[in-house]
């Protein structure tokens, strides 16, 4: 179904829908929100709760619709309009014909299992749906992100899982990061991007971090270090004009930075050690030439990087602090809750004084 253009008061309602949407997400529910609204107001509210509620109809959907008959004193829902967030399924949207809305108002498609013309459309059947009205596409991106969002964060927990800690190191909660990845969808960022891996031989099993942007078959792909008293979304301000241009941008976490794996000593961090892990790192992602870009303080590992990669930098790119965001952002100090996060930032910035 094409989206529907909408009109202020859809817009509004799916904001409460939404709303709500994240409130499952908090709870570790898939976020989907919904809202029968009536005469102007909210008769009903709902987000999925099938894992809490150990029911497997506690859909957003079915919630509202109960609580909003309920508000009615009727089974029969007539001239109310249903608002959810993620196009019904086929239970949800029969629940929606019997309860006889107006119309239903979703935002982003389901492509695996939307009744509401993505796999079926029930509101279609004139045998089954002579009264409900649907539109779509209300704040789609929006509840399509949260979506992503949270698949992305619960792929991310079993490879944590996945991926055994060392004893001598480590990893910040994924939930630390929730706010970089609300912000980097600006900078052409999604979750999708986001790699870990722990097997390659420098690493001896601790878990690199990085992101892979841009057509995989560029030539010359960017390698961005960020600098030592930051981590990725230092890049974010500089990446899109990078992307656009059809580049692809390799940016990882160093060791003890960010995302990836913090060994506890100070003494771990040598710019030998992390210049070794990038080759093993690049090796592994066959890229047998790159060009390379600094961020501030990244200098440090240069002289270590020229002679653990040699010919393969073909250049280098010193970025000034002004095309990046800068260290004291609000969230730049989110892999370092504490100081035992931070033997990485401490040793490299002593080592390039």
């Amino acid at each position: 179904m094409d989206p529907t253009p909408a009109s202020p008061d859809d817009e509004r309602w799916m904001a409460e829908a939404l709303a709500l949407a994240r409130q499952a997400a908090e709870a570790g529910e898939v976020p989907v929100g919904a809202v029968v609204v009536h005469a102007g107001r909210i008769v009903g509210r709902g987000h999925n709760q099938p894992v809490g509620s150990g029911d497997p109809t506690a859909h957003a959907e079915i919630v509202a619709l109960r609580e909003a008959a309920r508000t009615l004193g009727n089974y029969r829902l007539d001239g109310c309009t249903l608002y959810v967030t993620i196009e019904p399924c086929a239970m949800c949207a029969q629940a929606a014909l019997h309860a006889r809305l107006a119309r239903v108002v979703y935002g982003a498609a389901e492509p695996r299992t939307g009744a509401a013309g993505s796999v079926v459309d029930l509101f279609a059947q004139p045998v089954l749906n002579p009264h409900t009205a649907v539109a779509c596409g209300v704040q789609a991106e929006a509840a399509a992100a949260l979506l992503r969002t949270f698949f992305a964060r619960r792929r991310a927990e079993r490879r944590a899982r996945a991926e055994p800690l060392r004893e001598d190191a480590l990893r910040t909660p994924d939930d630390a990061f929730d706010a970089v990845w609300q912000r980097a969808t600006a900078w052409g960022v999604s979750p999708q991007a986001s790699h870990t891996r722990q097997d390659l031989p420098a690493l001896d099993g601790l878990r690199l971090h990085w992101l892979d942007l841009g057509p995989s078959q560029a030539a010359l792909p960017w390698v961005c270090l960020h600098g030592l008293l930051a981590w990725w979304p230092q890049w974010g301000p500089w990446l899109p004009a990078r992307l656009a241009a059809g580049e692809r941008c390799l940016v990882p976490d160093l060791i003890g930075f960010g995302q990836s794996d913090k060994p506890k000593k100070p003494a771990w961090h040598t710019p030998a050690r992390h210049a070794e892990i990038l080759r093993d790192w690049l090796d592994a992602l066959a890229v047998d030439a790159c060009r390379v870009a600094l961020a501030p303080g990244a200098e440090a590992l240069w002289p270590a990087l020229q002679t653990a990669l040699g010919l393969r930098i073909r250049d280098v790119l010193h970025v000034p602090a002004e095309g990046l965001l800068p260290p004291a952002a609000e969230w730049m100090n989110a892999p370092f809750p504490d100081r035992g996060h931070r033997a990485g930032p401490v040793a490299l910035s002593g080592a390039a004084r």
